[in-house]
């Protein structure tokens, strides 16, 4: 119990500032992880159960990082159709295909000098992986239809809510991308292990809904 009161004690501004609603000393190990590894410079993987605040422990990692005056661009590698998602992330240029009218910057280039937040990074394709981790090696995005790349400096904190080790031993991800960003790890513990935070998402919600 004391333990658990002086981490929640010294995340109290943190949760506040960030709007996360715990008091549970598992969580408060975990943000004290959290705000140590935000000073880093490397690759971050977060991983944890659907709907246990993997984004929200993305953005208070980038607010307190030294990129947090730089931008943090999100993706759901999920949400978005295979067809699309290497223009997306790389962007293209005009006369890349039918309807690319003009050039277009890819996520990847709207995050230089910042944070690329890759939710879901367990659904990308094999061959989107391999080209993440060229831009993870050589820190150079080529634009689809580009005759040649050119320099982004991108840290690249991803989340996932499977295994990806396990993904790794099926061969359905690449092991050399899941080491390179496995360098730091996160996981967010699930609210069935931290039961003292029911009751105060309860109020959370109820307060939010009422309103």
């Amino acid at each position: 119990n004391q333990l658990q009161n002086q981490l929640v004690e010294m995340q109290q501004d943190v949760l506040e500032t960030h709007k996360i609603i715990s008091r549970s000393a598992n969580m408060a190990r975990m943000l004290h992880r959290a705000l140590k590894v935000s000073k880093a410079d490397s690759s971050i993987l977060i991983t944890g159960e659907s709907g246990v605040g993997k984004g929200l422990i993305a953005n208070l990692i980038h607010k307190n990082s030294n990129r947090a005056e730089k931008p943090l661009i999100r993706i759901n590698c999920g949400a978005i159709p295979e067809s699309l998602i290497e223009s997306e992330l790389f962007g293209y240029v005009k006369g890349a295909f039918t309807g690319a009218v003009s050039d277009k910057p890819g996520y990847l280039d709207e995050a230089d000098g910042g944070c690329l937040f890759l939710d879901e990074i367990g659904e990308l394709t094999l061959p989107m992986q391999a080209k993440l981790l060229r831009v993870l090696e050589d820190h150079q995005v080529q634009m689809v239809g580009a005759s040649r790349p050119r320099e982004v400096e991108v840290r690249v904190i991803a989340a996932t809510n499977k295994d990806l080790f396990g993904l790794v031993k099926k061969g359905s991800f690449r092991d050399d991308l899941f080491f390179r960003l496995n360098i730091l790890t996160l996981k967010i513990p699930p609210l069935r292990d931290r039961p003292e935070d029911i009751l105060l998402l309860v109020r959370h919600f109820t307060a939010k809904f009422a309103d």
